[in-house]
């Protein structure tokens, strides 16, 4: 096997991992309804108690637990974590109750303009740069927001909470850079005994559904550890073989899957106001994207283009010729036009470019979009559940 069908094959699997763990974040809106007689709450601390025990198997199966020391030495990473742990169980928590209160379509928005928030977190937090592309993109998902708004009849508070409770997150996630498994275990680490003095104590009130509501119900409640560790490990298999630009397209699988549900199954209403908001989002994404997948173009062609050249300049310095003074700079072994800072390749403009072409860790949280979604450069993220 060449090593282009070697590559080949490798996107395709890339490819189907990715798809499968877009298309499970997208579907999971059918998961909640299930677990009900319980509430949000209690499915919530279930869900933070079995992705723990999930988890760790995993991880004890993989033998992948020398992170486990040096993080522990590490007070400002653990207090990250501590901060991850506590946004994406709010962010857990808020979608789990939109979906079994009738408001897929919105959390589904969520997810949709998570990259608008991650770009302004770029901003405003880490003091990027934006290219004029990325301000029209944010400046029409402004008026999108306020399209909805009125639409609404109120701000859509349950989107932009999902929105910025996943931004918040994938940013902690970004400072503690740990790989998907490892950050789960560590997140649900900190939530398990608050999750599980909740269950506790709802069921000394008897008020708990884990008992009282027969062993399928219980099984379902206990697969949720399943339900979040699944699409990850599929998600990292993809990573691991395609180019995040590929994965940043995966990542609206997940919230386009979520809104075809709300208005399909759950049949929920899509007044014209809020087809309008909606297709100015998608236009704002569309920027995005557009302007992401250029930047990466022109990056891979002058850094080809730059590697030629140094291997031309190696071959002529390795058959004997001296380079003269001026050659090595107009040989192409400085940076070019395009590859210094003012061509936004430089860590300030990466969290935004991330931003469509994103994270997975994300995925953790339930939200695609998303790794390319997130300023944590993996598209997970942007995927809801």
């Amino acid at each position: 096997m060449t090593p282009q069908d070697q590559q080949e094959r490798a996107d395709r699997a890339g490819l189907l991992y990715g798809f499968a763990a877009y298309a499970f974040w997208g579907l999971v809106p059918l998961f909640w309804p299930l677990l009900e007689p319980a509430g949000a709450v209690e499915i919530l601390a279930h869900r933070m108690v079995w992705s723990l025990a999930a988890v760790g198997l995993v991880l004890l199966a993989l033998r992948r637990w020398s992170w486990i020391r040096p993080l522990l030495r590490e007070p400002r990473r653990l207090g990250m974590i501590a901060l991850a742990a506590t946004v994406i169980s709010i962010n857990w928590g808020l979608y789990i109750w939109g979906v079994n209160s009738g408001h897929v379509v919105e959390a589904a928005l969520g997810y949709f303009i998570n990259p608008l928030v991650s770009i302004a977190f770029g901003v405003l937090l880490l003091r990027e740069r934006l290219r004029p592309a990325q301000w029209a993109a944010v400046g029409v998902g402004t008026v999108a927001v306020a399209v909805l708004a009125v639409g609404y009849g109120k701000l859509p508070w349950i989107a932009l909470t999902l929105a910025f409770s996943f931004a918040t997150y994938s940013l902690a996630k970004k400072r503690v850079g740990l790989d998907g498994l490892e950050s789960l275990a560590a997140e649900t680490a900190v939530q398990f005994l608050p999750a599980l003095g909740f269950l506790v104590w709802l069921g000394a009130r008897g008020d708990s559904t884990f008992a009282s509501e027969g062993a399928g119900h219980a099984a379902l409640l206990a697969s949720c550890g399943f339900v979040t560790a699944l699409p990850l490990i599929c998600f990292g298999a993809s990573a691991v073989r395609l180019p995040l630009s590929t994965i940043g397209m995966l990542q609206y699988v997940a919230p386009t899957f979520q809104f075809a549900l709300g208005i399909t199954v759950f049949h929920e209403t899509m007044p014209p106001e809020r087809w309008a908001g909606f297709s100015l989002v998608w236009l704002a994404l569309a920027l995005l994207t557009w302007d992401a997948l250029r930047t990466a173009r022109r990056a891979r062609r002058e850094l080809a283009n730059a590697a030629a050249r140094a291997a031309a300049l190696s071959a002529t310095v390795e058959g004997g010729v001296v380079p003269e003074a001026g050659v090595l700079p107009e040989a192409g072994l400085v940076p070019e036009a395009g590859l210094v800072p003012e061509a936004g390749l430089v860590p300030e403009t990466v969290v935004s470019d991330v931003a469509i072409v994103a994270t997975a860790d994300a995925a953790v949280s339930d939200v695609a979009v998303s790794d390319a979604a997130v300023p944590d450069a993996r598209p997970g993220s942007i995927s809801g559940g």
